[in-house]
């Protein structure tokens, strides 16, 4: 089945320190190969709470979009998780350069030697994990060196907007079927983050067949995400869902 699980939809350092939605990432299943985007805390908990369980031996892949913590946490944990402590060598890993070099890389570096490989995300990036292409279209600006994703397969393809502050154009990077957005706030706010406005704009000008939200912070839920995502669905047109911990979205 092809499918994109939520293993956390919570996002920012109040919502994740106490865990008031999980911060475990997403788990995407497409054309036989899996993929795990930003394992944040929790990650490993997630996919073995989860029903049924991922397993974390049948990925061929783990991505990060950048290396703070809310989507990093757990990047080492599912490494050894996916090789078993090392001892299959498998899967590919690909992230920013600064999660890997400079004073603060987050990667250990006996784990690297686990891996098939250590790919660097850079931008108008082209991978390859699998049966899934894999781009970056255009670096985020955020606090650290960040990109979103976009995963094509043999019939469908997936946009991953990550942490950012909206500019111009944005919006035309990410035309997918299927269009994931990290809305942490409802209105604008000083941190580099999207807001809700900001996912109208993208909504109208992407035109994807259904959007999901996720990343919520505290705002956002207090704001209730589902009421946000129905008043979304209705100025925009588009189908609009807001995600929820542990949600299956199947993908025709």
């Amino acid at each position: 089945m092809n499918f994109i699980k939520f293993l956390g939809t919570g996002g920012a350092r109040v919502v994740v320190a106490r865990q008031l939605r999980a911060s475990g990432g997403i788990w995407l299943s497409l054309d036989g190969t899996n993929l795990l985007v930003d394992p944040g805390p929790g990650s490993l908990t997630g996919c073995f709470s989860s029903r049924p369980k991922l397993d974390p031996t049948t990925l061929n892949g783990i991505l990060l979009s950048h290396k703070h913590l809310d989507h990093a946490g757990d990047i080492n944990t599912m490494i050894e998780a996916m090789t078993i402590g090392g001892k299959e060598r498998r899967g590919i890993v690909l992230v920013p350069g600064d999660a890997l070099y400079g004073d603060d890389p987050i990667i250990y570096k006996y784990l690297r030697s686990y891996v098939d490989g250590i790919g660097e995300l850079k931008e108008k990036g082209k991978y390859k994990i699998g049966n899934i292409k894999i781009q970056t279209p255009v670096r985020h600006v955020h606090g650290v060196e960040t990109y979103g994703l976009i995963f094509k397969g043999k019939k469908t393809s997936i946009a991953y907007i990550s942490d950012t502050k909206y500019f111009p154009g944005l919006e035309k990077k990410y035309k997918a079927d299927i269009l994931i957005i990290n809305v942490l706030m409802v209105d604008y706010y000083k941190y580099n983050h999207l807001c809700v406005n900001d996912a109208r704009t993208i909504i109208e000008t992407a035109k994807p067949k259904a959007t999901i939200l996720t990343h919520f912070g505290n705002w956002m839920l207090r704001a209730g995400p589902e009421k946000i995502a129905e008043r979304l669905s209705q100025k925009t047109g588009r189908k609009v869902i807001a995600a929820r911990d542990g949600m299956v979205y199947k993908l025709n």
